[in-house]
């Protein structure tokens, strides 16, 4: 099944003592990369939180906001972090001195700014935030993992579609090159005995017809089309599997372009050219749909 990597989830719930709002939101990357913002009260939960969304997503760069609102003051013992409480009211000053705001610092103010705050948490407590957190999270993740499994599946389908058309231009391309290399070899020979004959050189029939077959062979395409139907045949596997995709199909897609090149190179007729400028086209569409696959 194949996922994207651009996905949105959103969970919230509502307590008595506090509202817990969770968002996840992801973009394609090489690797898993996480960030999670959250309330300075809660910052033990930071680890935690990133290896519980690892284990739903292979690779992205996911963000995830944690948003708290309290009803009450179950959160603790409130105390004052004061150098940060200093440094911020300075900074503030700073502000206003060089840009010539007004001066309207208040105890509002500064309190809107939830990090000068720092929280007693009984040890026995984080366990207890962390399963709150945890039920929310479930839910922010399965609405992520649903957007990712949508997404997913018209990526599937559109690259499906695209393979297929891949796959007929191939088609096209091994029946121009059998009645090609025939006549290659027919004029081959024929060239050859006309230049013999011109010098009056005697010919040497299997000399002749061995020489044919082999340069005949060197423009023969049928080793490249039997791997690219095999490549056809990994995709269609690679995007049933539970696994995550994305890597595998990229390396697909670099061998798919590789006979598809040595396809166009060692072909001269026009048409089969054409058709391969056509399959390239196709291949870097597919090709720019597997960078944001799981």
């Amino acid at each position: 099944m194949i996922k994207s990597m651009t996905a949105f989830g959103r969970a919230k719930r509502e307590g008595d003592e506090k509202d817990i709002t969770i968002e996840i939101k992801s973009v394609n990357s090489r690797f898993f990369d996480c960030n999670v913002k959250l309330p300075r009260a809660y910052i033990f939960l930071e680890e935690r939180i990133k290896e519980y969304v690892k284990s739903a997503v292979s690779r992205a760069k996911v963000d995830v906001f944690v948003t708290v609102d309290h009803h009450t003051s179950g959160v603790g013992n409130v105390n004052i972090d004061r150098a940060f409480a200093e440094s911020y009211i300075a900074a503030l000053r700073t502000l206003g001195s060089e840009f010539g705001l007004k001066d309207d610092i208040s105890i509002m103010t500064v309190a809107r700014n939830q990090d000068i705050f720092t929280f007693d948490r009984p040890e026995e407590d984080l366990e207890a935030e962390w399963q709150t957190f945890k039920e929310v999270l479930d839910e922010a993740i399965a609405g992520y993992t649903a957007m990712r499994t949508v997404e997913g599946a018209k990526a599937e389908e559109d690259i499906k579609s695209k393979i297929e058309l891949v796959r007929e231009y191939a088609a096209e391309v091994e029946a121009i090159s059998k009645e090609d290399t025939v006549g290659y070899r027919d004029k081959l020979e024929t060239r050859i005995r006309a230049i013999l004959g011109e010098v009056d050189v005697e010919i040497d029939e299997n000399r002749l017809l061995t020489e044919c077959a082999i340069w005949a062979d060197k423009i023969a395409i049928d080793e490249e089309l039997v791997r690219l139907r095999s490549h056809f045949g990994a995709f269609y596997d690679i995007a049933a599997s539970n696994e995550p995709s994305g890597r595998k199909l990229d390396f697909l897609m670099q061998e798919l372009n590789r006979e598809t090149n040595t396809i166009g190179s060692k072909c001269n007729n026009a048409r089969i050219a054409r058709i391969v400028v056509n399959m390239k086209g196709e291949l870097e569409k597919i090709r720019e749909q597997v960078q944001n696959i799981e």
